[in-house]
């Protein structure tokens, strides 16, 4: 019987990066926040590190820090040899050496994915990126690399040691060189982008080379500083190197120096998905897993680090368990929850506020050089704004409405001291959570508002569940935020009034009736009921078709292991609704749906690195989708609609489910005005166009602010 998950035993036992000794095995992975380019002098960046290491980090890994500036990923990101950065940079490592914790700077060249708008070179020309051959790729609006010259390859290896040397200076207690993720490491590693036929490519040897020499440089640049290098496990792209020429590489550089290994996943520019949450937890631990196996073989011991949606320790240590990786990074769950390791290793699971994989307000910003936070957890990237400091005086608050917004304003209220009571009108908290987490493949929803009601309690905090407040019930508070969300939107379509009409919150609360099912409305709720009706309901079910989709799937053991997880553990809806909304629920045939949309793009408001994921298996189900039109009529038989031109089509329909957006709901603002109550609207509430979760958490803990500092 494998050991029990949620004791930790291996997951907290000591392990050493080279000649760092670490306290457990969880390693904060790299993340691009942004911070490091903040004009404060790193105090936000420190704030950030700081925060994560209190909760119990031990060993946290920057984002990429470029080492030129023609490396860099975009104008937000920071260049090591930048003196201004390297102020920010060494400031924010003594915060982390301070509180207790350790810094692996990674070492970054983006290469034909630089975006250098704004950099000029030696003669004042726009910069141009470079890459082992002058090939674009397709987000690069027909911009074409400069391909390397052998010379130039080495002078950017000299970049590499240069930066390393730097980070040592600077304090940093590891490097790791960015070699995955399509960056340019993994650039020469691969034919897809290499097409050179010298000392630098031709064949699997010599691509490989310019990882190897850029080890070698580092490692005589840092001497005996811990070396990690991240290489690709499977670059998910076709006429890629297999996984086994990646494991071979590992090998290679284990021989040369590297203290470890780890494991990255994909390029930008892969049609798999590899990070969201449509991605089974840890889909991709065979990629590391076999790495760990070429090096035993060769009877090389470099530390393996394993990667990409790991969310819960539970699932690390699993894992670790099976005595294969040495170590498991974890990314944005440290953005949602900076005392992960402190909860998990106390063993309250259910405290922890788990990342839901959504990537709207993290990876989705960074793309676009936007403040990298986090949808759940507001404060992330903001800790020196926000700091969580005992209040001066403490306020009597009331928060109305147990959503993605009440959650937050009230969690912000009750940490730093403030009184407070919580009104949810519903039997649970959750608002729009509640639903999404009815959704195959967003499970992880529930497990906000299960950490929020359990937090709350515990700090004193009074939840007035089943109760939808009055003027009445408010009047004696310092100060009121409404957040009382939203309601569906009701449809001026003749018929809309019929039986077999059903807004999207009875649809995802008590099911669909059997039979085909048309759709009102293409954005992301429509796309999301369309998801429940083709793909079933529970997770367990679900994940043993999760792995042959994406290829590497997990050992038999830890496959039945997360099973029984994913069915025990509290507050996870496994299997949503009742019982009659359950068995209405299990999939159904992809053509027996239909999703209308009168214009635009379907799943308008579903996040950049989420929504062709989400459209591609609506496709690949047989889901139709149908837009450029106009309703005309809904009857009993169906939707009749025109189609541009004229043409009358009925679409037969069983069930209608409208999904044409919300309506801001605000029962209590102009009474509480009248009395003269202090109070902030925030969410849906304040404005319904276009609702937006990541706007909503941070209204909340705005208006906590505003009126309880």
């Amino acid at each position: 019987m494998p050991a029990d998950p949620s004791a930790l035993t291996r997951t907290f036992t000591p392990w050493s990066l080279g000649t760092l000794r670490l306290p457990h095995r969880v390693v904060v992975g790299s993340m691009h926040t942004g911070l490091e380019m903040r004009d404060d002098g790193g105090e936000g960046l420190a704030a950030f590190y700081r925060e994560r290491i209190e909760g119990g980090a031990a060993l946290i890994v920057t984002g990429g820090l470029a080492v030129s500036p023609e490396g860099r990923g975009g104008p937000d990101y920071a260049v090591l040899s930048d003196p201004q950065a390297q102020e920010r940079l060494a400031y924010a490592v003594g915060a982390a050496h301070e509180a207790g914790g350790a810094v692996a700077a990674q070492l970054f060249h983006a290469g034909r994915y630089a975006v250098l708008d704004g950099l000029v070179d030696d003669v004042g020309a726009p910069a141009r990126s470079v890459a082992p051959s002058a090939l674009p790729w397709r987000a690069a609006h027909g911009e074409v690399p400069r391909a390397l010259g052998s010379d130039e390859a080495w002078e950017v290896i000299e970049q590499f040691a240069t930066a390393a040397a730097t980070a040592k200076r600077l304090g940093f207690d590891a490097v790791e060189v960015m070699a995955s993720e399509g960056y340019l490491i993994n650039q020469f590693c691969s034919p897809v982008t290499n097409l050179r036929e010298d000392e630098w490519g031709g064949d699997g040897d010599r691509r490989s080379r310019f990882a190897i020499e850029t080890l070698r440089a580092v490692r005589v640049a840092v001497g005996d500083l811990p070396v990690t290098v991240r290489i690709s496990g499977d670059d998910l792209m076709p006429q890629a190197p297999a996984p086994h020429d990646y494991a071979r590489l590992a090998v290679r550089l284990a021989t040369i120096g590297a203290d470890a290994i780890s494991v990255g996943i994909g390029w930008h520019e892969s049609r798999v998905p590899t990070v969201q949450a449509a991605v089974p937890h840890g889909a991709w631990l065979s990629a590391a897993e076999g790495i760990v196996s070429a090096l035993r073989e060769a009877g090389e011991h470099a530390a393996v680090i394993a990667s990409n949606r790991f969310t819960d320790l539970r699932d690390a240590e699993t894992v670790l368990q099976r005595g294969t990786v040495d170590a498991i990074a974890l990314a944005r769950p440290f953005l949602a929850d900076p005392q992960l390791i402190q909860r998990s290793r106390g063993g309250a699971f259910s405290l922890v506020n788990t990342c839901i994989g959504c990537d709207q307000a993290c990876i989705d910003r960074s793309l676009v050089f936007e403040p990298v936070s986090c949808l759940v957890n507001p404060r992330a990237g903001r800790e020196s704004q926000f700091p969580l400091v005992a209040a001066r005086s403490r306020a009597r608050i009331a928060v109305v409405g147990g959503g993605p917004a009440g959650m937050a304003s009230a969690l912000d209220l009750a940490r730093r001291g403030h009184d407070v009571t919580l009104f949810e009108a519903a039997d649970a908290l959750g608002g729009q959570f509640a639903l999404a987490a009815r959704i195959p493949g967003k499970e992880d929803y529930a497990a906000t508002p299960r950490a929020a009601s359990e937090e709350l309690s515990r700090l004193g905090a009074r939840l007035e569940l089943g109760a939808a407040a009055t003027a009445d019930d408010l009047a004696g508070f310092d100060g009121v935020v409404l957040a009382t969300g939203v309601r569906p939107r009701v449809v001026d379509i003749p018929g809309a009034e019929l039986p077999h009409v059903l807004d999207y919150e009875r649809a995802i609360q008590h099911g669909v009736p059997a039979g085909k099912v048309v759709i009102v409305g293409g954005g992301g709720i429509g796309v999301d009921v369309a998801t429940m009706l083709v793909e079933p309901a529970d997770a367990r079910v679900r994940a043993s078709g999760f792995a042959p989709r994406f290829g590497l799937p997990w050992p038999a053991d830890v496959l039945e292991a997360k099973r029984g997880n994913w069915a025990n553990r509290p507050g996870d809806p496994t299997a949503p609704g009742d019982a009659t909304a359950a068995a209405s629920r299990l999939a159904r045939p992809g053509s027996d749906v239909t999703i209308l949309r009168r214009s635009g793009k379907f799943g308008q408001g579903v996040g950049i690195t989420a929504r062709w994921v989400v459209l591609g298996a609506l496709r690949d189900a047989g889901v139709r989708m149908i837009n450029e039109l106009t309703y005309r009529r809904i009857t009993p038989e169906g939707v009749e609609i025109a189609r541009v031109g004229g043409q009358v089509e009925l679409l037969p329909a069983d069930a209608v489910v409208v999904c044409a957006g919300q309506e801001a709901h605000d029962p209590l603002g102009r009474e509480l005005a009248e009395r003269g109550i202090r109070f902030e609207v925030v969410g849906g509430a304040r404005d319904a166009s276009r609702v937006d979760a990541v706007r909503a958490t941070s209204e909340g803990l705005v208006a906590a602010r505003r009126l309880a500092p």
